[in-house]
Order: structure tokens, then sequence, then C-alpha cells
């Protein structure tokens, strides 16, 4: 398969995971309001940082040494052990400090915190251990299903009058579900099962202990200008600024697609000292990591309001935080690819450095900024530091290969999106004006249909290597016509 195929299809799976959870967000903005969503989000964030630590690095290990082939099953076990007994310590730790959490979460979530621990902890290290087994396709198809599972139960305990218990609930039977059907999977594909040795432990921590720095990096990312606000701001405000997150986070999962695919085969590359071809594929990402995040920027400084009111009027006011998200996600999606190739060179230690830098500056940021600018603040925090970490990974990158920034290209998908934006100002203009449509999510859907063909089909006009692309990607008997 095509690496364009392959970035699609790994993108198309994530979308629908993503498309289902945007749902259910919305669901919940809709019926709980801003105060609910951000207390849901808030035990989210909770969740996400005390996972580091049950975590640390082993899912990746249990990866690592599962797909070597020998051992598979020891070293899954021993994996799992130390993760069981670092949730153990974290839950005791949870329990005897139950007050304090339930005073920052805004609701008396102590309990549920460690249950979704868990089952968020069962299903990282199943998932884990199948792509250790060369199982990548089912662990995605996983995805959707554990959030579409999820989706469901939310919903439907929303309508059922459970509120916020609901949404944890949804949370628990969708990935539980998916560790329970991953294990079944897991066991059948062990030829037989082994107890770990002293050697087995030692091998998954010897591991470990280097790769836990991206796990941190991407919980940084997500999580903490989220948990910093926590602190500073009400949860209604905590509500609006993840609605708008999850709009800005919608846009980003093309670019993550496009550098895990290329990913190997950089690898590959850089392994055969081909220095030069990693540098065209290298290129490549670059030109197109900000594919859908150019016009979505360009968009989403137009729709804000309308956008955010899809969750309810309250969270409209969220339209400039959600603009700066974007920026923030734009610029991580071109970071992201400096960062994947520095480790397909093998020099892990470099994208730690990188890493080091957007963690300490985000937090440090986010800790000046919120207590005065609150969720703008948090929403600039977020985007400097990872404009900071840009610029220290094009550094490293730079001395490690020559290469040059497409300026060309990502120019042109600027102009698409800017003739986009036209097309779409014009459109809300004539539907303020008219009332052609009085429903909202309607008005959204249409424009944001217009503005995508619109700015796909510019594109198509100006930019010959978008052309190609498009051509080279097809399926062979459709591009045998062209």
């Amino acid at each position: 398969m095509r690496l364009g195929q392959t970035s699609i299809v790994h993108f198309a799976s994530r979308f629908l995971a993503s498309l289902l959870g945007f749902a259910a967000t919305v669901f919940i903005g809709r019926i709980l309001g801003s105060d609910g969503l951000g207390i849901y989000y808030l035990a989210l964030s909770v969740v996400a940082w005390l996972g580091i630590v049950t975590k640390m690095g082993i899912p990746g290990a249990i990866t690592k040494r599962v797909s070597e082939g020998e051992s598979g099953s020891a070293y899954a076990i021993a994996g799992t052990s130390i993760s069981t007994v670092l949730f153990v310590a974290i839950a005791i730790g949870v329990f005897l400090l139950k007050e304090p959490v339930n005073r920052y979460i805004g609701y008396p979530a102590a309990e549920f915190v460690v249950l979704l621990l868990f089952v968020n902890l069962a299903q990282t290290v199943v998932n884990a251990v199948l792509k250790g087994q060369h199982l990548v396709h089912i662990s995605g198809v996983f995805n959707p299903i554990r959030t579409g599972t999820r989706s469901i139960v939310q919903i439907s305990a929303l309508f059922a009058g459970l509120g916020i218990v609901g949404l944890f609930v949804g949370y628990t039977v969708g990935y539980a579900l998916i560790a329970l059907l991953g294990t079944l999977i897991v066991f059948r594909n062990f030829n037989q099962i082994s107890l770990p040795q002293r050697s087995h432990f030692q091998s998954i921590v010897s591991y470990a202990k280097f790769s836990w720095i991206g796990a941190l990096r991407s919980r940084a990312f997500n999580w903490v200008d989220v948990s910093i606000l926590g602190f500073f701001v009400s949860s209604s405000l905590v509500g609006i600024y993840t609605a708008a997150w999850n709009i800005a986070v919608f846009l980003i999962l093309f670019g993550g697609s496009l550098s895990q695919t290329l990913f190997p085969e950089m690898s590959s590359l850089s392994a055969d000292e081909n220095r030069e071809a990693v540098a065209d594929l290298f290129e490549t990402a670059l030109a197109f990591a900000g594919l859908i995040l150019i016009p979505g920027l360009v968009g989403s400084t137009i729709l804000g309001e309308r956008l955010l009111q899809v969750y309810g009027e309250e969270f409209s006011q969220g339209a400039v935080v959600l603009s700066v998200l974007i920026v923030a996600t734009l610029i991580q999606g071109y970071q992201r690819q400096f960062t994947s190739t520095l480790n397909a060179f093998d020099r892990p230690d470099l994208s730690f450095r990188v890493n080091a830098v957007f963690i300490v500056a985000n937090v440090v940021l986010n800790i000046s900024i919120i207590p005065y600018y609150g969720v703008v603040g948090a929403a600039a925090a977020t985007a400097a530091s990872v404009a900071v970490s840009l610029g220290v990974a094009y550094s490293e990158l730079s001395s490690l290969i020559g290469f040059s920034v497409p300026t060309g290209e990502i120019a042109k998908q600027w102009v698409a999106a800017a003739v986009m934006g036209l097309f779409v100002y014009v459109g809300l203009w004539l539907e303020s004006t008219y009332s052609i449509v009085s429903i909202n999510i309607v008005v959204v859907l249409v424009l944001v249909g217009l503005g995508a063909a619109v700015y796909f089909t510019v594109l198509l006009g100006i930019s010959k290597q978008f052309r190609k692309t498009v051509v080279d990607n097809l399926p062979l008997q459709i591009a045998t016509l062209q």
C-alpha cells in the first residue's frame, strides 16, 4: 500500500473515533452545560496525569519486547505486573487524598478516578501487547469501537438522568470492553504462556526508563492547560475551553497519521544512511502537515461562535480561545514532523531535549499567564510553548540533515484557504442577513462543506504537487484513468 494511502487509512480510523467522541461531547455540553463538561474533563485530566505514573513507559517497553518474538508472554506478564503495582500505590494515594481530589474536581469523584485509571491502564497494556504481536490493525479498529461504546452508554445514561455519574459509567464500559476483547485475542496469539524471570523485569524497566518522556509530552500538550485552569477558573469556563480543544484537536489528526506512517520508512532509510531520501520524505511531511489545519484556522476564525454554539449558547464565548488553540495545533502539526524525524534517525536524546523544552515552557507559561488572562491565556501559553519547541526542533534536525522548508507549497495552501474564507464569509453574511436557515447546526454543516469543497478545488488547481499526490494515491484502476 502506498504511504499516502496508509496515512489516509490510519487517519480514517482515528477520524471515525474522534467523530464519535465529538458527537458525545456535544450531547454532554447540551445536556449538562459547560459546568458538567468542565467537571468531567477535570476528572479526566487527573486520570491522565496519574496514568503517567502507572505506566512510566511500560506499555512501550511491552510492545518492544513482545515484538522481538521470544518469551513474549513472559514480557507481557512482567510489564503488566509492574504497572499493577504502580496502580495499587497510586490508588491508595488517591483514597488517602480523597477530599483534596474532590475539591479540585468540584465533584465527589475520587472513587471514579481510581476506576477510570484502572480501565484505562488495562486497555493501554492490552493494546501494547497487541501491537507487539503485530496486530496493529486490530488495536486500530478497537479505537472507534471503544469510543463508540463509550459515547452510546454516556448519551443513554444522560437521557436516563444519571448526569455526571453516567459519563464515568460510559467511560468505564468503553475501556473495559476493549480490554476484555483484547485480552482474549492476546491469549489466543501466544503459542505458550510462560512466567517471567528476573531478567524479563529488568529488560522491561531498562527500555521503559527512556520512553516515558514521550507520554509525558503528549499529556502536557493535552492536559497541562486544563489542569492548571482547574485551580484558577470555574468548571464552567473549563468546560468551554475543553469544547474548543475538542474542535482544535480534531483538526490535527491527519498530521499525526502522516508522521506515524512516514516514521518506519524514514527509520529504514536512516539505517541505510540514505539521508537525502529521509530529507525528501521530511519535506513532503512538512508540505502536507498543515493541509487540514490551515483551512481549519481560517474557517474557525470566521465560524468560531457558530461552531461552539453546537455545544450550546453559552459556549460561543470561547471563539477567541478556539482560534488560538488551532494556531497551537497548527504549530504542533509541523513540530511533530521534526521530532518524528529525529526519532527515525535514532536520536531520542535530541527528541527528549525538544520535548523537555516544551514541557517546561508549557508549565511555566500556563502558571504565569492563566491567573491574569484565564482561558485565553491558557490557549496562548500552549501556542507559545509549542512555538518555542518548534524552534529547538528545527535547530536540532538542521544539525543532522540538510533540508528546505517547502514554503511555496505551504503558501498555496494559505491562498486556497483565503479563497475558501471569502466564500464562507459571504455565505455566513447571506444567512445572517436573510435568515435563510434558522437551525445553527445546519448552517455550520453547509458552510463547512462549502468551505472544504472550495479549498480542495482551488488547491487542486494551483498546486501541481497536491494534484500529483492525489493521483498517485488513488486506487490503481482510478489512477489509470487520470
